[in-house]
């Protein structure tokens, strides 16, 4: 029986054996934007859903293994249906489907487990499944999905970046700068600490690094509770090492939202997480899905002050 959880985190361990972030997009978002495509994420050709969680580090690294430079993905089946074929000895991408379940506890006796209001305790669980992607330039016959490519002028890399200044604004957390060197998110203050945008190489290093640090500020035990930030981990220490992995995930996904051209910024933590994930075939989906909450979270800040803003201006304009 195929191992799921064992084929993924082979390919991260692969990738971060190499030096390579998996979890980063590969290639600059400045330079080009594609025509009707304005998702930062891969997506299905065919559907336009996004893909999410763990196949954005499968996805991402495959690309750049291949050299691809679109990032829309479909089925075998997909293409076919499409009008279109896989190209002759084109390999597949391993993608991961789950699908969340609930069911009734039950005793041993068969009876339902009732909480304390009396009510049938439910339990929730996910279900695994492999399916497998082909990049869209695998595919002859369907030239119709290619989108075309507009080259735009390339930005001044010191230009502040809006996507990720309205995150950190409309996060509310407390950011302060100071001439030091080196940034943090202290938990009990609640404060993250920078560096001057003036010590930075270029802008996106500091959205970056500020994202990172937002990524460990939605931890607090005042929103997503996360243990590597609500406990005591030690320097060099699993627990450590775990969230520091959530944070490089989660700012990763932040910056492919905001535009920002990422790369590895921790490469010190690289043997940590080799560790970590051969020492647990499972911790790779465990921390995708807490970048994914993190970056979700900060994402609907976003939109909730966007809203606020649209109300406020409807009420506005009625009142006159």
């Amino acid at each position: 029986m195929r191992d799921i959880y064992q084929d993924v985190t082979d390919k991260i361990v692969t990738a971060l054996d190499q030096g390579v972030a998996p979890w980063i997009k590969p290639w600059s978002p400045s330079g080009s934007v594609y025509v009707n495509h304005h998702q930062p994420y891969p997506i299905n050709a065919i559907t336009r859903r996004p893909y999410s969680g763990i196949n954005l580090p499968l996805l991402w690294a495959e690309a750049r293994l291949q050299g691809f430079t679109q990032d829309r993905w479909l089925t075998f089946n997909q293409a076919k249906k499409a009008g279109g074929h896989i190209r002759k000895g084109e390999h597949s991408t391993l993608a991961v489907l789950y699908k969340p379940m609930e069911c009734e506890e039950q005793t041993e006796s068969g009876q339902p487990v009732l909480d304390e209001n009396g009510q049938p305790k439910v339990a929730h669980f996910g279900i695994l499944r492999t399916h497998f992607l082909f990049n869209i330039e695998q595919t002859e016959g369907l030239e119709m999905l290619n989108e075309t490519a507009l080259e735009t002028e390339q930005s001044d890399p010191f230009q502040a970046n809006s996507a990720a200044e309205n995150l950190l604004l409309s996060s509310g957390a407390r950011i302060v700068h100071r001439p030091a060197d080196e940034a943090f998110y202290h938990p009990i203050r609640d404060l993250i600490q920078l560096p001057t945008k003036a010590q930075f190489h270029d802008e996106g290093g500091y959205y970056a690094t500020a994202l990172h640090e937002l990524t460990h500020w939605t931890g607090h035990h005042s929103r997503l509770q996360r243990e590597g930030v609500t406990s005591a981990c030690p320097f060099g220490s699993p627990g450590y090492a775990f969230e520091e992995l959530i944070a490089e995930m989660g700012a990763a996904f932040l910056c492919a939202y905001a535009g920002i051209q990422g790369e590895l910024r921790h490469e010190g933590y690289i043997d940590s997480w080799l560790g970590l994930l051969k020492a647990d075939k499972r911790a790779i989906f465990r921390a995708s899905g807490h970048a994914r909450s993190a970056s979700e979270y900060v994402l609907n800040l976003e939109q909730q002050l966007k809203q606020m803003v649209m109300d406020d201006s409807r009420c506005m304009n009625d009142g006159v």
